[in-house]
């Protein structure tokens, strides 16, 4: 398939090519700001303005919804929207040319990997994942304010209402779990080291969850936007037309749940492990100020206690176990269970001795 009719399927219809001085220009400004916001992730400013300054740019007719600047990977091309101002596109080029600082091609030339997603055959993983993280980076660097938005019956607050905000709540609740710094060294870098940082933390099962149900939140949106264009093309108001309002209104229904259900997973999933490897009384001060805080992490619909019934569990398991730490029972109870956990270890190796015979090698623990 050419780029040609990639750009026709996707509704961009090519204006005019921006010129190499104003490429240059914002080649020159972003990779300044990339280094400033990054200075310990190896970025050299001259050979970053040299990556970024090969990039082709275009101004665009676009469809309604989609992106106003869209990097193809294909032909290393951002495509604007013809709306934006000229002083503006820098803002909107970021989130784009961190797509090309990201992407992975194999001898081929064929993209297998884009900072935390991965390209494979028959699917993509972790898009949602990926966009969100991108897009965080970005309005860190256009140093965008938090604002409070509500979408879909969700209010939250975000340093990006405009776009990806559900995405972005989500894992921006990731990265204060983990820390900013490794989701961002894993997106700009695209490794694995954030994904194993938030596996450690909770499981990889949930980790794959969670990167699922993001992707499902990307695609229900996109799907609304496609439904709506399709509505504006109709001149009056049918039965066809309110079929596809109601199945807009089952999307939304959707999102709101899955988005929803992924939070309540995050906070159980991380904050269940994490009071379980508290042992001393800085780790119960610690745990509580974290679980706290994530208070401002979340999204609330109206009617949501799941996070605060949450809290208050958790604060009257933790009076429990800091009484246990102070009166140092919590310790003698560690002991008796490793006690008995060494003579369970003891006793299955003599019934695998009777069993297998007196020659069976002993097995290694790490």
């Amino acid at each position: 398939m050419s780029i040609e009719t990639d750009l026709k399927k996707d509704g961009i219809e090519v204006i005019e090519t921006l010129d190499t001085l104003k490429i240059n220009s914002i080649a020159k400004n972003i990779s300044q700001k990339i280094c400033e916001a990054f200075p310990n992730y190896g970025f050299q400013q001259n050979e970053l303005f040299i990556k970024l300054s090969r990039l082709n740019m275009y101004r665009a007719k676009m469809p309604e919804g989609m992106a106003e600047a869209n990097y193809f990977y294909k032909n290393t091309s951002i495509y604007f929207n013809e709306h934006i101002e000229n002083e503006d596109l820098e803002e909107f080029a970021i989130h784009e040319c961190i797509h090309y600082i990201q992407e992975v091609k194999d001898k081929r030339n064929y993209l297998i990997r884009m900072g935390l997603c991965d390209y494979t055959e028959f699917k993509i993983y972790g898009l949602g994942l990926n966009e969100a993280a991108v897009q965080l980076i970005s309005s860190k660097i256009n140093g965008i304010p938090k604002e409070y938005v509500k979408y879909f019956g969700i209010s939250f607050e975000t340093t990006s209402p405009s776009y990806y905000p559900l995405e972005c709540c989500l894992v921006h609740q990731l990265a204060y779990l983990t820390g900013e710094d490794i989701l961002f060294e894993s997106t700009l870098k695209s490794n694995d080291n954030f994904k194993k940082a938030f596996s450690d933390l909770t499981s990889p099962k949930v980790f794959l969850a969670i990167q699922n149900a993001i992707d499902e939140i990307l695609n229900r949106e996109e799907e609304i936007i496609k439904i709506n264009n399709k509505i504006a093309q109709i001149d009056d108001r049918n039965k066809k037309v309110d079929g596809m309002i109601e199945k807009i209104d089952e999307l939304k229904h959707e999102i709101t749940l899955t988005f929803m259900r992924t939070q309540n997973l995050i906070i159980s999933s991380y904050f269940n492990r994490a009071f379980d490897a508290i042992s001393d009384l800085e780790g119960i001060e610690s745990y509580r100020k974290k679980l706290y805080t994530f208070k401002d992490y979340i999204g609330c619909t109206e009617g949501y206690t799941f996070f605060n019934d949450y809290y208050v569990a958790k604060m009257e398991e933790l009076e429990h176990k800091y009484n246990l730490l102070e009166s140092g029972e919590f310790e003698t109870a560690l002991k008796v269970i490793t006690k008995k956990e060494n003579v369970f270890i003891r006793v299955i190796k003599t019934l695998k001795k009777i069993i297998f015979g007196t020659n069976i090698e002993e097995e290694k623990t790490y």
